[in-house]
């Protein structure tokens, strides 16, 4: 079996698909624009693999962070921790917004009249894989009949899971950033797959983050579910919510507390970037 599970979106298995024109398009249907993961070698051509197969179980794993956007769910997930948000109000989604630790990927911002009422941000973490995932991609091409600008299917590399680099390297970003929103009072949402969390669980301490959550936490953690309906079509479900302080996750690393920032400098980057285009609109 190919270990590409979705390529543009779409289910490699699924049946009456037009694959011809689902590549030659190169299309992300979660950000509604051209795939952005393209070949180093050849930046014309978008990779397009939004979720593979791997480990002895064979479980889907999400590998591009635009895969999580489908539907707009995680946003509709995170309303709740708009605290001061009150009806009619707009919603806005801003993305890569710069703070001091780093920048977020995207803020649910409620506006009133222009203004910035309040916020979430939202952190966006897939695996990270280790080798090359084009010759099973060029594979199912080779399955599905569509045309290949090479022959990597007859090539004997493979790729693997950075599962270690990736639990840890977004703990430490995590670490940085929650102290910007912990100092102004205003929440961070780290939104993962289940089957990274389950690992960062095995791997990090975690047994002092709360479950149930506790709203007042700046740090939330949402891990998501993969599951195929009736009609060949997966979808992501909230499966679990974690959450913390810069202590606790600092004590999953062994770090310490370092900067701060005054929460007018994102109302203006905030403020700066809120237009018509990012009015939130759920599907």
């Amino acid at each position: 079996m190919n270990k590409v599970v979705e390529l543009f979106g779409n289910n490699a298995r699924k049946k009456g698909a037009k694959w011809r024109r689902i590549v030659a398009a190169q299309g992300c249907p979660f950000l509604g624009k051209r795939c952005y993961k393209v070949r180093k070698s050849d930046p014309t051509t978008s990779i397009g693999t939004c979720t593979v197969l791997y480990g002895a179980n064979a479980a889907p794993i999400i590998i591009c962070p635009a895969r999580l956007i489908e539907r707009g769910q995680i946003f509709t997930d995170c309303l709740h921790l708009l605290t001061t948000h009150e009806p009619g109000n707009e919603l806005h989604v801003v993305s890569e917004v710069t703070i001091p630790g780093g920048s977020v990927d995207y803020f649910l911002v409620s506006v009133k009249r222009g203004k910035v009422r309040d916020f979430v941000g939202i952190e966006l973490q897939t695996l990270d894989t280790t080798g090359t995932v084009w010759p099973e991609r060029q594979r199912l091409l080779k399955d599905l009949r569509v045309p290949r600008i090479d022959n990597a299917e007859e090539g004997t590399k493979t790729f693997g899971m950075n599962w270690k680099m990736t639990a840890k390297t977004i703990l430490v970003q995590m670490h940085h950033k929650v102290q910007t929103f912990e100092h102004i009072n205003k929440k961070l949402v780290l939104i993962v797959q289940d089957n990274l969390l389950n690992y960062m669980t095995r791997e990090f301490r975690f047994d002092h983050l709360s479950n149930p959550v506790v709203i007042g936490d700046p740090m939330h953690l949402h891990s998501y579910s993969m599951t195929c309906d009736a009609d060949g079509e997966y979808s992501l479900s909230l499966a679990s919510r974690l959450s913390t302080d810069v202590e606790g996750i600092a004590s999953c690393l062994g770090l310490q507390a370092e900067a701060r920032v005054e929460l007018v400098e994102i109302i203006t980057r905030l403020e700066s970037k809120i237009s018509p285009a990012t009015r939130f609109r759920p599907v």
